[in-house]
């Protein structure tokens, strides 16, 4: 298998009946414009690259802590919150301390806690009752558990006191500075930004921008990663960095700017945002006529898309996600990532060679193997645990295609039936199922493909719908009138979710057994990769555009840029573009609601027989429209502005118009 096809994910069905037409997404990565909508409901955009003035401050010399004789009360306190062994040991540290004992241990380590809450009490506690000593966390004995490290406070010595070393002769890391009272007490801790970047991933982004500051990536925080091809504008977040220094970097950046800066107390965390604005442009537009495109996309915007997870969802890898997530949820360890010529030749160091860098997942794999050669469940416990849960959330989101797919085949869109689950409107109630409320906990709103890249957005659900409660439609339900399709949800299987009461229900159990799985039992002990041991979630069938808008714009060169990018507006560089001399496209949605559903009728027929994606494209010929018109003059885009929820896919929006398929090979064969 070279890619993943769409039908290969359970995606078959559209909503519309209108004839598909020809379009290019994505021939320009500024075709593609993403901008991030805030929790505050604000669309993100790149206004300022200016430092904001700070207060100045007074530079005093910080004078060293002033040590009691005595800090038994302290330490009996401590001894309360932490145990004996604890407290032992670090009244052991502080004598030493206060005795002006030179030892060559500069600080100790606390029992290893898996306990976050109780790790921050602990800290808390050194900040204000022994605060000559300073705080960080370090990694623990295993996997889940953290130890707390206590080092003396140097206190504005610079390194030069009695008991410091500089950090290149201790030998160890920098650890985090939250206890050091080095940062101006005015300022947030955390300096927010906007990242402007064009064709670029927000990790490498960000990586590129922690390399030039001297710090580490994961000092950043952000809160859902962007399409790699298209221009973006997102917050992100810095722990303890002067605007200044940032700003300075943008007369050094390539296709990357930052600005609007704000200091705030605290750092942007993953699914921290609404959804996003999207300005999509698709070029060489064609069909038998403007009245189709017209039709469609005033579709779109009334009917909306079957909300799919897209094609970016299971990895752009000769092995697609799900079936890595299948082989590890039957526990077949050894099949879950192996490599053909791995498989062929089983030289380690090899395959290693062959691996790019940005294979962040089979690298760790083969890294780990090359130590430990038969233990595959090991190796794949290498890989950082927010890829392991993708290739989980990957299998998920493919039994939800294809539950999504058989409940449009066989009800449509248009109506509710029994056994349909919903978001409840009644508050606080139990639903028929005995479920109650659940919260939407979709952890993989940091989604990644088996090369490393992230999905252009995050599959969290909205903030307002996380405590909704979810229940199955019984006849009170259709009879009173209380529902539409807008409140139909499909669960992604999990051990607290429900499942519709009706034949879309047994689709899962049908397609999982099919591959040897089971939805309620665990087929090994390791409980990362059981589906009993993911809480599941729910997720709309439908999706609607929100503040929907389109434009028809004619354009001669196929170079020319067909939309403004924040850049543009802040250099002044205004792209010009040949309008197309029509009505408005609100006023053109207005005029065509009317008679819209006869057109899809009128239609019908002819859709019914349009043949397969690959034959024709809107009536036409797919080998016309590749090579497009014999001249270059008179091209026509079509121009969409929308709003989506950061749970859904705009490339799904985007097949809804075409008909066509959204993979990256069939856009690039249009492009030729």
């Amino acid at each position: 298998m070279s890619s993943v096809e769409e039908s290969d994910v359970g995606i078959f069905c559209y909503i519309s009946k209108l004839p598909g037409f020809r379009g290019i997404l994505k021939q320009r990565y500024s075709d593609f414009i993403v901008n991030e909508v805030g929790l505050d409901g604000n669309v993100v955009h790149l206004n300022s690259l200016e430092v904001p003035p700070e207060i100045s401050e007074e530079k005093t010399e910080k004078t060293p802590v002033q040590l009691n004789n005595n800090y038994a009360t302290e330490i009996e306190s401590f001894r309360a919150l932490a145990g004996d062994s604890d407290a032992e040991k670090l009244k052991s540290f502080v004598n030493q301390i206060v005795s002006h004992v030179n030892v060559d241990d500069t600080s100790i380590v606390l029992s290893p806690s898996s306990d976050k809450a109780h790790r921050t009490e602990i800290h808390n506690f050194f900040k204000q009752t022994l605060n000559f000593l300073v705080t960080d966390t370090v990694d623990g004995p295993d996997s889940s558990s953290k130890c707390i490290r206590v080092r003396m406070n140097s206190g504005g010595n610079n390194g030069k006191g009695r008991n410091s070393k500089k950090r290149k002769d201790r030998g160890d890391k920098a650890y985090d500075s939250r206890g050091s009272d080095s940062w101006p007490e005015h300022l947030g801790k955390f300096l927010r930004f906007h990242l402007y970047k064009e064709n670029k991933d927000t990790q490498e982004t960000l990586g590129l921008l922690g390399k030039m500051l001297g710090i580490q990536p994961r000092s950043f925080g952000f809160a859902g990663t962007k399409d790699k091809r298209s221009v973006s504008t997102q917050r992100v977040t810095v722990f303890k960095q002067r605007a200044s220094r940032l700003a300075v970097l943008n007369e050094r950046l390539i296709g990357i700017k930052v600005g609007d800066f704000c200091y705030v107390n605290d750092g942007l965390v993953l699914g921290q945002l609404q959804g996003n604005r999207f300005t999509v442009t698709l070029r060489g537009v064609m069909a038998e006529s403007e009245d189709i495109i017209r039709a469609s996309a005033t579709a779109l915007g009334k009917h909306g898309f079957i909300n799919y997870f897209g094609l970016q969802r299971f990895g752009s890898s000769s092995v697609p996600t799900h079936l890595v997530g299948a082989t590890l949820l039957r526990g077949d360890w050894k099949a879950a990532k192996i490599r053909e010529y791995y498989k062929e030749s089983g030289d380690i160091e090899g395959t290693l060679r062959q691996l790019p860098r940005q294979l962040v997942a089979e690298r760790a794999i083969f890294q780990c193997l090359k130590k430990n050669p038969a233990n595959y469940l090991q190796a794949l416990m290498s890989i950082p645990r927010t890829l392991r849960m993708m290739f989980i959330h990957s299998y998920q989101s493919y039994l939800w295609n294809h539950a999504a797919s058989m409940r449009v085949q066989k009800y449509g869109f248009n109506q509710v039936i029994l056994g349909d689950l919903v978001y409840s409107k009644e508050q606080d109630t139990k639903n028929e199922t005995g479920s109650s409320k659940l919260e939407f906990e979709d952890s993989s709103s940091n989604e990644v493909d088996i090369n490393g890249h992230f999905d252009d957005i995050s599959v969290t659900d909205l903030p307002a719908e996380r405590n909704m409660s979810v229940k199955a439609l019984n006849e009170e339900d259709i009879g009173a009138g209380n529902y539409t399709v807008d409140d139909i949800v499909l669960p992604l299987p999990g051990s607290r979710v429900i499942y519709p009461l009706n034949d879309i229900g047994k689709v899962y159990q049908d397609l999982a057994k099919k591959d040897d799985i089971s939805l309620t039992e665990s087929a090994h002990n390791t409980k990362e990769f059981s589906i009993t041991n993911v809480t599941g979630s729910y997720r709309r069938l439908f999706q609607k555009p929100k503040d929907f808008e389109w434009e028809l714009v004619k354009y001669t060169d196929r170079d020319m840029p067909l939309a403004e990018t924040d850049w543009d507006i802040i250099a002044n560089s205004r792209p010009t573009t040949l309008g197309c001399n029509e009505k408005s496209a609100a006023m053109l949605q207005i005029d065509l609601l009317p008679n819209l559903d006869k057109f899809e009728d009128a239609t019908e027929a002819s859709t019914e027989n349009r043949g397969t994606e690959s034959e024709t494209v809107g009536g036409l010929k797919l080998e016309e429209t590749i090579n497009g018109p014999a001249t270059r003059e008179n091209q026509m885009a079509l121009k969409l502005r929308f709003t989506l929820p950061a749970s859904s896919y705009a490339t799904m929006a985007i097949r809804e118009l075409l008909k066509t398929s959204t993979s990256v090979a069939f856009h690039k064969a249009l492009n030729m």
